[in-house]
C-alpha cells in the first residue's frame, strides 16, 4: 500500500476511521451472531458481509482508481486478497483482513499528511485580522489579506504578529520559537524586525509592515516544509520504479502456490503478507520525523535529499563575519600609556565618539555602559569618515582614529608607531591623543560566538575530517579568530569568487563539503557546496533562496546536530528497510508453507508497519537538549 505515488487517491483519514468503526462493529456482531443464532448462520453471514463490504470499500476504491489511471501499486494485492476471501464465502475472514488493511491505510495516510498538518499549524499561527492604524491614530480591524507594505499596525500583548515588519514605537517581548526555534523569548525595541506568526507577550507595539502574505518569513517557511515533505530520496524513487513489476511477480507466485497446493487460504495469506507497507513506510516516516525535529529547532530543509546528503559531509567551510563571529565589534583590549589608566582612556575615547554611528563608537559606548562609566557630552565634534574624530571633551581636545589621523593633527610619539607596528596584530585599533599627547590605543575585534569553539570540537568528534574558515577580512584578524576557536585552516582576504573557488577545490579533492555563511555576500559559495547552510536566515530572502538548508537563528550548535540527525535518520531508514524485508520474506515463506492463516497474516503485516512507525518516531525527540 503505497503512500507517495498515489497520495491523491488515498481517502482522508477521518473517513477511513469512520469506515473502520462501523465495519468492525458489524464484523464483530457476526461472530456474536454465530454463537447466538447457531441454527441460522445466514444472520451472521449478512452481518459479516455488510461489515466486510464497508471495510473493504476504501481499499477497493483506491485499487480501482489506480487501475483506471493505468498504474499498478501495492493496493491491488490487498484488494485481490479481500475479494478472494469474499468469493470463497468466508466473509468474517474478509472483514478481519479488510479491518487490518484499513488500519495500515490509516497509519500511512496520517504519515502522508504530516506536511499538511504542519502547514495548517503554521496558518493558525497567523491571525486572520490585524489592527491597521488610521491617519487619525485610531485602529481599524481588517482582514490580514488587506494589509499592504507600508501600513502601520498596532499589536497588543497576547496578539500574534500578522505580518513581517519593523517596530516603530514601543518595546515588548516576543516568542519567536515558530521562526527561529529558540524557546527563550526575545526583547524587542524600535528599529528591530518582527515576523508573522510570532507571539507578542508583554508590551503594545506599532509595526510598519515590510512583507505580507506568502512573502513573509512564515510564508517561506511554509513553502520550504511543503517542498521538503513532497521531495523524495533515491530509495523512494526505486520503490516507485519497481512497484509495477512487484505486483505481477507476486500474482505469479500466488498462482504457483495455488497450482501446487490447491489451498486458497495460502494464496490469500500470501497476497496479504506480500503488500510491503512496512517497507514503503521505512523512508517517509523516518524523514518526516527527522524534518519535524529539525524544524522544531529552526532548521529548515528545502529538499529531503539535502538532509540525507548531510550525513555524508566530511568538511565544513565557514564564513567568519556573521557566522563564526557575531558581526559586531567589541572592545577586546585597552592599552593606555603610563600617564592615565584604562577608565580614563575609555572615558576620553567614548565621550569623543559619542555622536558617531561608526561600529567602533557603538562598541565603546556599550563597554562604557557595562562598566557603569558616565560619558561626557562632546563639543566641536568633527568626523572624517574612514580616518578619525576630533572633539572637545571637558575642555580637552581629543583625537581618535587611525595612527595617520593623529600624525596629520601634529601628534608625534615613537610609542604610537611602535604600537601600530607591534601591538595591534589581529585587532582593529583606535589610537587616542589628548591635547596633542598620545594616550594609548583601544583594540576592537569582531566578537567570536561563544559556542564556536565547542561546535568545531563537536564536529571533529563526529569524524568531520576538515574545518576551514574563509573570510574577506585581513589575514591577521582571521588568524586571531582561528586561534581562538582552534580552526586549523584559514583563507583570508577572499573575494566572493575566491570563496567559490576554494569550495570547488575542496570538492575536487574528494570532500563532501558544507558551506556555512550568512546568505548575503556568501550566496555564490552557498550554492557551490554539496549543501549550503545559511545562518540567521529569519527574514532574509537571499539566505532562504541561496542555501539548501536555512538556520533561522545563529546558534552554531545546530550544525553538529544536523549531522547527527541526518546520520540517525539514515540509520533508522536502514533499520526500517531491514524490518520490512524480514516481515515480507518471512511472511511469504510461512504463507507458502501454509503456516499462516489470512487473519494471522493481516496481523503480522500490521505489526511490521507499526514497528517501523514507532522506530521512526524516536527521531522526533532528537535535539531536545538544544531547546533551552
Amino acid at each position: 500500500m503505497q503512500i507517495q505515488s498515489n497520495a491523491e487517491s488515498v481517502p482522508r483519514s477521518a473517513t477511513l476511521v469512520a469506515s473502520m468503526l462501523i465495519g468492525s462493529a458489524l464484523v464483530l456482531n457476526s461472530f456474536l451472531a454465530t454463537w447466538i443464532y447457531a441454527a441460522n448462520p445466514l444472520v451472521a453471514d449478512i452481518s459479516a458481509f455488510a461489515g466486510a463490504l464497508i471495510l473493504s470499500f476504501p481499499i477497493l476504491k483506491t485499487a480501482l482508481v489506480d487501475l483506471w489511471r493505468g498504474r499498478v501499486f501495492m493496493n491491488e494485492l490487498v484488494a485481490l486478497a479481500v475479494l478472494a476471501a469474499m468469493a470463497y464465502g468466508d466473509y468474517k475472514t474478509a472483514g478481519v483482513i479488510a479491518f487490518f488493511m484499513l488500519l495500515a491505510l490509516v497509519i500511512e495516510t496520517r504519515s502522508a499528511q504530516g506536511a499538511h498538518t504542519a502547514i495548517e499549524n503554521l496558518i493558525r499561527m497567523t491571525p486572520s485580522t490585524a489592527r491597521r492604524i488610521q491617519p487619525d491614530g485610531s485602529d481599524q480591524e481588517i482582514h490580514v489579506r488587506e494589509l499592504s507594505v507600508g501600513d502601520r499596525v498596532r499589536i497588543r500583548p497576547g496578539d500574534n504578529v500578522p505580518a513581517d515588519g519593523i517596530i516603530q514605537t514601543g518595546r515588548t517581548t516576543l516568542n519567536e520559537a515558530t521562526i527561529t526555534g529558540e524557546s527563550l523569548p526575545r526583547d524587542k525595541a524600535p528599529g528591530e524586525d518582527v515576523f508573522a506568526g510570532t507571539q507578542n507577550l508583554t508590551g503594545a507595539i506599532e509595526v510598519e509592515v515590510t512583507r505580507v502574505g506568502e512573502d513573509t518569513t512564515l510564508g517561506k517557511v511554509r513553502d520550504l516544509i511543503l517542498a521538503a515533505e513532497q521531495s523524495k530520496l533515491p530509495i523512494m524513487r526505486i520503490i516507485d520504479r519497481y512497484a509495477r513489476f512487484y505486483t505481477p511477480v507476486v500474482l505469479m507466485i500466488s498462482a504457483l502456490v495455488w497450482f501446487f497446493t490447491d489451498d486458497w487460504n495460502r494464496v490469500i495469506s500470501l497476497l496479504i503478507i506480500a503488500c510491503p507497507c512496512a517497507f514503503i513506510l521505512a523512508t517517509p516516516t523516518a524523514m518526516v520525523a527527522a524534518l519535524s525535529a529539525a524544524a522544531r529547532l529552526g532548521i529548515l530543509v528545502k529538499n529531503v535529499q539535502d538532509l540525507e546528503e548531510a550525513s555524508r559531509i566530511d568538511m565544513f567551510i565557514l564564513d567568519k563575519t556573521g557566522t563564526l563571529t557575531t558581526g559586531e565589534l567589541g572592545v577586546s583590549r585597552l592599552a593606555p600609556c603610563d600617564r592615565e589608566g584604562s577608565s580614563a582612556l575609555l572615558f576620553d575615547a567614548g565621550s569623543a565618539e559619542r555622536h558617531s554611528n561608526h561600529p567602533a563608537a557603538i562598541a565603546l559606548q556599550r563597554l562604557a555602559t557595562e562598566a557603569d562609566l558616565t560619558l561626557a557630552e562632546p563639543d566641536e565634534f568633527h568626523e572624517e569618515p574612514g580616518r578619525g574624530i576630533r572633539a572637545t571633551v571637558a575642555g580637552h581636545v581629543i583625537l581618535c582614529g587611525r595612527n595617520t589621523w593623529l600624525a596629520e593633527n601634529g601628534v608625534s610619539d615613537e610609542r604610537l608607531e611602535k604600537d601600530h607596528r607591534e601591538q595591534v596584530k589581529g585587532l582593529s585599533a583606535i589610537f587616542v591623543a589628548k591635547d596633542g599627547v598620545y594616550q594609548g590605543w583601544i583594540g576592537l575585534q569582531d566578537q567570536v560566538r561563544p559556542e564556536a569553539a565547542e561546535t568545531l570540537t563537536k564536529m571533529r568528534s563526529l569524524q568531520v575530517k576538515r574545518t576551514a574558515m574563509v573570510t574577506g577580512d585581513r589575514r591577521g584578524v582571521a588568524e586571531e579568530i582561528a586561534r581562538q576557536i582552534d580552526c586549523p585552516d584559514v583563507e583570508a582576504e577572499c573575494l566572493p569568487q575566491e570563496k567559490v573557488a576554494y569550495v570547488e577545490s575542496a570538492r575536487k579533492s574528494g570532500y563532501h563539503v558544507a558551506f556555512v555563511g550568512d546568505g548575503v555576500n556568501d550566496a555564490p559559495a552557498l550554492a557551490a557546496g554539496d549543501i549550503g547552510i545559511a545562518m540567521g536566515a529569519a527574514g532574509s530572502d537571499v539566505a532562504i533562496h541561496s542555501a539548501t538548508i536555512a538556520l533561522m537563528n545563529n546558534d552554531l550548535r545546530r550544525l553538529p546536530f544536523l549531522i547527527e540527525l541526518s546520520r540517525s535518520a539514515r540509520s533508522v531508514i536502514h533499520q526500517n528497510i531491514g524490518i520490512g524485508g524480514l516481515f515480507i520474506l518471512g511472511g511469504l515463506t510461512l504463507s507458502g508453507l501454509g503456516m499462516l492463516t489470512p487473519i494471522v497474516a493481516a496481523i503480522v503485516h500490521n505489526t511490521g508497519s507499526l514497528i517501523v512507525v514507532f522506530n521512526s518516531a524516536r527521531l522526533i525527540r532528537k535535539g531536545e537538549e538544544l531547546e533551552g
